[in-house]
């Protein structure tokens, strides 16, 4: 039925609940106008809806494109009576009697799925008391419900998931939450380091240079934490809310009722892997290291490293003492190893969305009779450009790691100063020298796991999306800056004028983040008629 230029469909009245019921009109794309042929426009998206619902006429406030999202989403999640409202509007095609019919079918679907709600409630309750639901839920309100993050399609989950909580570190929430959360975490280690007097300090080494060793001058941790590794998870949470939201949506085979959940038994695949890495984190990246590194020089002294800001008591015990030190570094390296986890379980993350998309290409390459080829192509190139940045903004990562190890070892009185002076010794024909000493650098080989963690996830991105046909890109730009800084990366600190190279790799590095593609590309990059760039 056509009503006001936009496909009608009469109210059911079968007894659906509002996720069934608003599945069904959301794939029928009620609502919605005709195309210029006069057949239907095609689906309903969270952007398209959401954007109709803000531009009704009586709507002030409009709605957020969250919550549209969370309508779409296999869970327990309602509507509110506001938002009923609108959304018969939409349904009714601005038609009054139309309208009232479809807020009456809305209002009783939500009645149900708040009556089932109730029941899985009830159902947690008798079947595992200890684990049971104590939080509320408001039917009238569209906050999250959190019951879906201890439930799934089986009932309620008793089973602690790290791989689930994991991911609702990216999922739940504002994007900047575990960004905003990351930089504020060294924010205050820098504000602690700042009050007990490291954040600025030198020593004077046994060849007679004084050397910079303060703690807001470790380019390891103030770029990386403050900087890298907060836009590294923005990339990461950027990318899960497109898969989740709105690119594994529309490449739903029709009549796969999978949802959500399917992306949950793909998270929970990795379940060993989420383990392996946490247990690495923190008993060798965060424990045994902050005992052989830290704590045993400080204790008994000795220990072959080079001299920093979590030794410095050894050789300046006016300016903090060594109890202080334990405790300062004790937690600085838990804050990192926490830190460090999460940043596997982001590389974790974007793997699974590129092995998803892969096997859904494949699934639907098997189906003669779609054409989902555009959507492939769109999908697979968000996905690339989201791999490609995080790819960057890793390497960059175990760059400042390698360049903060080598200045420590190297004759440099700060790094700022050891850096240009590298860059000028280029100019002036001077041979690379080294200061005779010779340290354990712990830091060159973690930095060298994230290189490989980094680029192994670029690579399986490469052959699974590009090589394997999902979406047509300028492959060789891509891989060509990832090139550039694993090289940069590689050379530090091996020749004179090192860090010439490290400076264009860096500044390379950072435009490929706002123009993954260095350029605008062309129509056939992207196998269909559309230009992005």
């Amino acid at each position: 039925m056509v009503t006001n230029g936009k496909l009608f469909l009469p109210a059911p009245r079968d007894g659906s609940d509002f996720k069934e019921l608003f599945k069904r009109l959301a794939a029928a794309g009620a609502g919605r106008p005709l195309g210029k042929d006069g057949f239907p426009a095609g689906p309903w998206t969270p952007e398209l809806l959401a954007e109709a619902i803000s531009q009704i006429d009586s709507n002030q406030v409009g709605v957020d494109l969250r919550t549209v999202q969370l309508w779409f989403q296999e869970n327990d999640k309602g509507i509110s009576t506001t938002n009923i409202r609108w959304l018969a509007r939409i349904f009714g095609c601005d038609d009054p009697i139309a309208t009232s019919e479809w807020q009456m079918e809305l209002s009783a679907a939500q009645s149900r799925l708040s009556a089932k709600r109730r029941e899985w409630k009830r159902a947690a309750s008798r079947i595992a008391p200890d684990t049971a639901l104590t939080g509320t839920f408001d039917d009238k309100t569209d906050s999250p419900a959190e019951l879906t993050r201890y439930t799934d399609a089986k009932g309620p989950r008793r089973r602690f998931s790290l791989a689930r909580k994991s991911e609702a570190f990216f999922s739940y929430g504002s994007p900047l939450n575990l960004p905003a959360s990351v930089f504020a975490g060294m924010t205050a280690l820098g504000f602690l380091s700042y009050i007990i007097g490291i954040h600025n300090v030198t020593y004077e080494r046994a060849d007679g240079l004084v050397k910079q060793v303060g703690f807001l001058w470790a380019a390891n941790w103030t770029l990386d934490f403050m900087v890298f590794l907060p836009l590294f998870f923005f990339f990461v949470i950027e990318l899960l809310v497109f898969w989740k939201s709105e690119g594994r949506r529309k490449l739903a085979v029709q009549g796969d009722q999978e949802g959500d959940d399917a992306w949950l038994r793909n998270v929970d695949s990795s379940s060993y892997t989420y383990w392996s890495v946490f247990l690495i984190c923190l008993l060798f990246a965060g424990l045994f290291q902050w005992i052989g590194v830290s704590l045993i020089p400080l204790m008994r002294g000795g220990g072959n490293y080079a001299m920093d800001w979590g030794k410095i008591a050894l050789v300046r015990p006016e300016i903090i003492s060594v109890p202080e030190t334990v405790a300062f570094t004790g937690l600085a390296y838990l804050y990192m190893c926490l830190v460090f986890y999460l940043f596997f379980a982001g590389l974790i993350l974007v793997y699974t969305v590129v092995h998803d998309l892969w096997r859904i290409g494949d699934r639907l390459k098997k189906l003669s009779y779609v054409d989902h080829q555009q959507e492939l192509n769109e999908a697979g190139l968000t996905v690339m450009r989201a791999v490609f940045r995080c790819t960057v903004l890793g390497v960059l990562v175990a760059i400042w790691m390698k360049v903060q190890s080598s200045y420590l070892a190297s004759s440099g009185e700060n790094i700022v100063a050891w850096l240009v002076g590298d860059m000028s010794s280029m100019f002036q024909g001077r041979e690379h020298v080294t200061n005779g000493f010779r340290y354990r650098m712990p830091t060159h080989y973690s930095s060298l796991l994230v290189v490989i963690s980094t680029c192994f996830v670029f690579l399986y991105g490469t052959i699974r999306l590009v090589v394997g046909g999902r979406v047509h890109t300028p492959l060789w730009k891509m891989s060509a800056v990832v090139a550039l800084l694993v090289v940069s990366y590689l050379l530090i600190d091996t020749f004179a004028g090192f860090s010439t190279l490290l400076a264009i790799s860096v500044l390379v590095a950072l435009y490929s983040l706002f123009d993954p593609g260095l350029g605008r590309w062309r129509e056939s990059d992207l196998g269909n008629k559309q230009s992005v760039s």
